[in-house]
């Protein structure tokens, strides 16, 4: 008896923290607006550890949907956090398109981060 068959997305991604605090020193305002949706930069309050796992979710995302992450924004994947702590996604735009094209039916994030490295891993399930 078949009952179903699971497709599993998987994308993994690590940055320097350092990275985040050059390009934020380096170009400011744009790269943040680039980057991060206001929300995001609310629940983060300028802490660079947590705006770089972010960054590094986005990417973990992007490469879970790899199909086609050409025209996809980092805007387009918002990183927020439930009432409990654990990292919540919100897709728009292409990411969220290229998700539907998927069939995704869910798509989960781990965000951690030492003194140096910020690590991210997304999965999505159809």
């Amino acid at each position: 008896m078949i009952i179903g068959l699971i497709m599993i997305y998987i994308g993994i991604d690590i940055i320097e923290i350092t990275r985040i605090r050059k390009a934020i020193t380096r170009w400011g305002e744009s790269f943040v607006e680039r980057v991060y949706t206001e929300p995001e930069l609310s629940l983060c309050r300028g802490k660079v550890s947590s705006l770089a796992a972010r960054f590094a979710a986005k990417e973990a995302v992007i490469k879970a949907l790899a199909k086609d992450s050409k025209g996809i924004f980092l805007r387009d994947i918002e990183i927020l956090a439930e009432p409990s702590g654990k990292p919540l996604v919100h897709l728009y735009g292409k990411a969220q398109g290229l998700a539907e094209d998927l069939g995704l039916d869910k798509l989960t994030i781990s965000l951690s981060h030492s003194k140096e490295h910020a690590i991210a891993l997304a999965i999505g399930i159809v």
